[in-house]
């Protein structure tokens, strides 16, 4: 039986590229995110179903959300990439409320509800994956986005106890921490952060995407609770001394 995906954020970037590779492999996606007409020609270029979805909503709007991703896939979803993120770029003074809310909504508020929504399926099947991205900058002290990497290690720390609470049922949930990846845009700044790295580039999201395809295979059976990095070195390694 073929896989059954639901990646959120997958209208662009890495969400985009991991649904096309999952395509590729057989699996029925479901593509969601804010953009109606890229979600649309998407979900048109591989065969998928595009949802849109507005994860900063309530937590009874996700969950009716995650009910009509379950129906689109006959009622079973194999596999749940919590890939969606949002990263204001500013000092902790200049976030706005506004900001500061969309950014706990969606990167830590809604994977916890959408695991909530769906795992239970997977237990009783017991089998199943949840996938989450996170960020090499979960890890790091940096004079901006302060929220954003504080977020991201939250999403680690969900990894890990998701792990030991739905592994022993059957449920498998690791995450991906990528590096400073080119997705089309700031591609001068992605390359400049990029280039002191042992890889000497940024990384690319085809490289997150076979990752996450590796991740949900029966390949990766014993890879419980961790989150690989997938980042270039930038989270290990230093080439210069200053």
């Amino acid at each position: 039986m073929a896989t059954h995906a639901l990646i959120t954020g997958s209208t662009s970037g890495i969400g985009a590229t991991t649904a096309r590779a999952l395509a590729a492999t057989g699996a029925r996606v479901v593509i969601t995110g804010r953009d109606r007409s890229r979600g649309t020609a998407l979900a048109g270029e591989i065969g998928a179903v595009f949802l849109p979805s507005e994860l900063t909503a309530p937590p009874s709007e996700l969950r009716a959300f995650a009910a009509r991703a379950l129906d689109a896939l006959d009622g079973r979803v194999d596999l749940l990439v919590n890939n969606a993120a949002v990263c204001p770029p500013v000092p902790t003074t200049a976030l706005s409320d506004e900001d500061l809310d969309a950014t706990l909504a969606v990167n830590v508020r809604a994977p916890h509800v959408l695991v909530a929504a769906t795992v239970p399926g997977m237990v009783e099947r017991g089998s199943g994956t949840v996938i989450t991205i996170g960020s090499w900058m979960a890890s790091e002290g940096l004079p901006f986005a302060a929220l954003y990497s504080a977020s991201k290690a939250a999403v680690e720390h969900l990894t890990r106890g998701w792990a030991a609470e739905f592994g022993p049922h059957g449920v498998r949930v690791a995450g991906i921490a990528p590096g400073v990846t080119r997705d089309g845009e700031g591609e001068g700044l992605a390359a400049s952060m990029a280039a002191a790295t042992p890889a000497g580039r940024p990384v690319t999201t085809d490289a997150i995407a076979k990752a996450v395809v590796w991740l949900a295979s029966p390949a990766a059976e014993f890879v419980h609770g961790t989150t690989i990095a997938v980042d270039g070195g930038i989270g290990t390694t230093r080439l210069e001394w200053t």
